[in-house]
């Protein structure tokens, strides 16, 4: 299978060319030519394997230059003792929904089901492509793909990796995660401003030609950790299909049975990943778009229109709090497969902070996706319902997409058989979940996370237990114009 920029289109690439570019040089994303397709018998099988078996077979129909063994490999390594529950993706039925835990890794967030195999793919495909000089991983975070990528990449020959994250924009526990990183080839150096900004700071780096030949000459070379790398967003693809099976062997549904998938998404990768299952094959139904008080990808589904160009919140959900979701070029170059037109929109997004779709690629999008947001306070008092009546504890993204489900059904007066995709630990956001089941903590950062574990009766995650009495190694800030020079230096 080949790849192609959503910017141009036309000139195509491996899959493990893709992986080591991470961004086109043009600026755009990597998508394959054609999405794979799959039948009732392909996921019947998946029904009787565990998690590693169904991600090396939704991987294999994506990676095709690599072999069954390279990905069975992979896929051993990457999902293991690492994780804290053998499903590695486990379904907890509560409240009338499906809730698919992604955070049983190293890091206690949905990121690690794609970074802890991402630099196994990655160190495979320079292998493959006689790659000699050092891959240098630059991240744009808003709390979980951080710590995860560091986590990932810590130590792995060959690489060295670079996070930036938004000084006020993340929480005590995340920012500490990362604070504390282990390792020899990794760095953290926090921005001053919000996501929006590091991330449009590591693309800026991405394409300024004339430093990469400057790090070219140095033996170094930019790749990219971020969903917009393809090596990020195929692993992810494959817990869709295992949520399916999950829902199929637990009698929850037929086999054939269409599901929704109510996914809480700021950059757009996660739920982008259900999408490329559906055009797959696997029966999904609606995909619901779940965003918080930055509600862009909301209105964008609604209107056609995607602007920027509005207040930005700081939430208790941070890893949403984006109002630039780099992931929907890749969808809207799959439903147009017009480079032009793509790349047309993008430049009118870095100009003008806005672009419209028109009508009928609009009517397209909602065909695909249903939207929905909450606040702050909504998203808080779904914490304390879930607990109340389910005995389910649930963190503040988990809540965003659970609080949106909850509305659908209340306005439309149905329930259909629904997996919410839950992205975190409720401890990583220990201070506001404590707070919306009623606690008036003293506590800070990871004090809080022994409170939580008291007040429940809940184990924290091993990830968690001991944060704050680990040795702070990275305390750096930068402004945002100041980020290459911070790269540079770091490849010195």
């Amino acid at each position: 299978m080949r790849y192609v920029s959503t910017r141009e289109g036309r000139q195509t690439v491996t899959a493990s060319q893709a992986i080591i570019r991470g961004i086109a040089p043009d600026g755009g994303l990597y998508v394959p030519q054609q999405i794979p397709a799959v039948d009732g018998a392909f996921i019947r099988r998946l029904c009787g394997m565990d998690y590693r078996g169904r991600a090396v077979e939704v991987l294999g129909l994506y990676l095709e230059e690599f072999s069954r063994q390279e990905l069975e490999d992979i896929a051993q390594a990457s999902y293991g003792e690492n994780f804290d529950d053998p499903a590695i993706a486990p379904l907890r039925f509560a409240a009338g929904a499906a809730y698919l835990e992604l955070w049983h890794g190293p890091t206690s967030a949905f990121k690690d089901m794609a970074l802890q195999i991402m630099p196994r793919l990655l160190t495979a495909s320079l292998r493959k492509n006689g790659e000699e000089r050092t891959v240098s991983i630059l991240v744009a975070t808003s709390g979980d793909t951080g710590k995860a990528a560091l986590e990932g990449f810590r130590d792995v020959p060959g690489t060295r990796i670079m996070v930036f994250y938004p000084r006020d924009g993340v929480s005590q526990v995340q920012k500490l995660q990362m604070a504390t990183q282990e390792g020899r080839n990794v760095n953290v150096v926090a921005v001053n401003g919000n996501f929006d900004d590091a991330q449009t700071g590591v693309k800026r780096i991405f394409a300024d030609r004339a430093f990469a030949k400057e790090l070219d000459g140095r033996g170094y070379f930019l790749s990219s950790a971020n969903s917009i790398n393809w090596g990020r967003l195929v692993p992810q693809i494959a817990y869709y299909f295992s949520a399916y099976c999950d829902m199929v062997t637990a009698g929850q549904i037929g086999l054939g049975q269409e599901v929704d998938f109510c996914v809480p998404t700021g950059n757009f990768g996660d739920i982008l990943a259900g999408w490329y299952a559906k055009r797959m094959g696997l029966p999904v139904g609606r995909l619901i778009c779940a965003s918080n008080e930055n509600n862009v990808l909301t209105d964008f589904i609604a209107t056609g229109v995607y602007d920027k160009n509005r207040p930005f919140h700081l939430t208790s959900s941070p890893s949403m709090d984006i109002l630039v979701s780099s992931n929907l070029e890749r969808l809207l170059y799959c439903l147009t497969e017009d480079a032009d037109r793509v790349r047309g929109y993008m430049e009118a997004l870095s100009a003008q902070g806005r672009y419209d779709v028109g009508g009928q690629l609009a009517e397209a999008v909602r065909r695909e996706f249903t939207g929905g947001y909450c606040r702050d306070e909504d998203g808080k008092e779904e914490i304390g319902r879930l607990w109340r009546e389910a005995g389910y504890l649930a963190d503040t993204h988990t809540a965003v997409a659970s609080r949106v489900l909850r509305d659908l059904r209340e306005k439309e007066g149905t329930v259909r058989p629904t997996v919410v995709v839950s992205t975190a630990s409720p401890f990583k956001f220990g201070g506001a979940v404590l707070q919306a089941l009623g606690a008036h903590t003293g506590e800070t950062g990871p004090g809080l996370v022994d409170e939580l574990a008291a007040l429940t009766g809940v184990a924290a995650p091993k990830p968690l237990s001991g944060l704050g009495q680990r040795p702070v190694r990275f305390e750096r800030w930068v402004e945002k114009e100041d980020m290459e020079q911070a790269v540079s230096e770091f490849l010195s």
